[in-house]
């Protein structure tokens, strides 16, 4: 048993040091210095955006570097422990090598995030498809699951444009999800979603099945140019309304920004400031801008090396069943949960992790 335990400890040792390499993890010491030394500039916090920043980085590292030398250590100890123990304290040892094999997991995960954008905040939209109101339904549905999930994971959540469905739910969203590495782990979560469930709209009592189309993109950063000719957008504002006209602004704040070459077009109505919300568009169209250009420039390349797939309104990545039974399977990684209550209130982490450790193979 004691050798069977040291083989143990010795394979996650060797994990460990691959990961504080892959993590380069003295380098995220050297930069948590730096960002300490910035910190403690009282000019710093005269640019609030630029602080906000630097604080949610320092967050980031310092978790990543202290999961790290809490794994490192602890296999020291436990290799030292494990030369003066009994058989009776094996249990124990056990117990203590489980749980540092978890952080090791974790660590893993966050060495799939090297990504040119994984480390970015992420802009999700959310459109309802085929299924009339109860996709709208469904949308609203999805919009309180991916609020929740950011929300455990201490994002913060804005939601510069939606548009109300005629009975029920949404027609359409667009969530702006802060936080390092929010577009890493959201980017799986890209495609369509399917429902299958007893209508609550329907008298008829059968099985219903909608649609709706998920897209993820990454929030671009400050270094990442897009250059906008004033005279190619035009500027539209209204007034935001909420669903059975609540919410009524008693001004224009609303603003509707559409880059005419492209039709492409963003809005905002989070804000009672029109300046704010002309502010927020703008930073959506030009994510949005930046994101076509980028897979116009991949499919271009992927026509002239002959790999070019149809991605077709059919083919949904993810599967949500009420009826006849509970089940939600995501059909890339083939990941099952049972507990569908559990996945729509914003439990995510199976399929986000699935579907980062299939792409890293």
């Amino acid at each position: 048993m004691h050798d069977e335990l040291k083989a143990e400890i010795t394979k996650v040792s060797a994990k460990a040091k691959d990961l504080g390499n892959i993590l380069k993890v003295q380098d995220k010491k050297k930069r948590l210095g730096e960002i300490e030394q910035e910190v403690a500039d009282p000019k710093l916090w005269e640019n609030q955006a630029r602080a906000k920043k630097l604080m949610q980085e320092k967050k980031v590292l310092e978790k990543e570097v202290s999961t790290w030398e809490d794994l490192d250590n602890g296999l020291d100890d436990l290799q030292t422990l494990l030369g003066m123990a009994k058989d009776s304290d094996l249990s124990e040892l056990k117990k203590e090598l489980a749980q540092l094999k978890h952080k090791a997991d974790n660590l893993e995960l966050a060495a799939l995030l090297g990504g040119s954008y994984d480390k970015n905040s992420a802009i999700l939209s959310i459109n309802s498809g085929a299924g009339g109101t109860d996709a709208q339904d469904w949308a609203q549905i999805l919009l309180r699951m991916f609020s929740r999930w950011a929300e455990s994971k201490e994002y913060k959540v804005e939601m510069p444009e939606i548009s109300y469905g005629e009975e029920a739910g949404v027609k359409g969203v667009t969530l702006v999800i802060s936080g390092m590495y929010a577009y890493g782990y959201l980017k799986g979560e890209a495609g369509i979603h399917r429902l299958v469930r007893i209508s609550p709209f329907s008298s008829e009592g059968k099985r219903h099945t909608s649609f709706v189309a998920v897209e993820v993109i990454p929030e671009i950063n400050e270094d990442i140019e897009v250059d906008l000719d004033p005279k190619d957008l035009r500027v539209d504002t209204y007034r935001a309304s909420g669903p059975g006209g609540q919410h009524v602004n008693k001004t224009d704040s609303a603003v509707r920004i559409t880059h005419i070459p492209t039709g492409m077009v963003a809005q905002s109505q989070s804000d009672r400031s029109q300046r704010l919300n002309r502010e927020a568009a703008m930073k959506i169209l030009k994510a949005r801008l930046y994101e076509m250009m980028v897979s116009q420039r991949k499919e271009k390349i992927e026509e002239l090396s002959g790999e070019k797939k149809k991605i077709e309104w059919g083919s949904q990545i993810r599967s949500y069943v009420f009826q006849p039974y509970t089940m939600v399977k995501d059909h890339r990684t083939n990941v099952e949960v049972g507990d569908v209550q559990g996945v729509i209130d914003g439990d995510l982490d199976p399929f986000i992790e699935a579907f980062l450790r299939k792409g890293a193979k």
